[in-house]
């Protein structure tokens, strides 16, 4: 038991999730928007479902919100719409990751 004089001690797990935690990127702020909207080519939104706008990264995915959102509706894949398609290709920019900065 430790007294109120007496630090804790962190363990290693617990100090490799806190720095996990703060160099992952997990998709918020500017960088994530656009990431999720699917605007730039390279970004995780690749489908946009015809009926509520929401955008996913794959097929599957956009399956499986259809049937647990729409579920009286049949899905149809020739109605969905390919973000990736409708826009331009830009290299000078950088792409979009799932990992942040790596500093420690």
């Amino acid at each position: 038991m430790t007294g109120k004089a007496k630090p804790k001690k962190h363990t290693a797990k617990e100090i490799a999730a806190k720095v996990d935690a703060a160099t992952t990127n997990r998709g918020g702020g500017k960088a994530g928007l656009a990431d999720r909207s699917g605007q730039e080519k390279g970004g995780h939104a690749k489908f946009e479902c015809p009926l509520c706008k929401v955008t996913a990264p794959d097929l599957k995915s956009m399956q499986i919100h259809h049937d647990a959102r729409h579920p009286k509706i049949p899905f149809e894949e020739s109605k969905l719409t390919d973000l990736h398609a409708s826009s331009a290709v830009e290299t000078s920019k950088a792409r979009p990751g799932v990992r942040g900065s790596f500093k420690k």
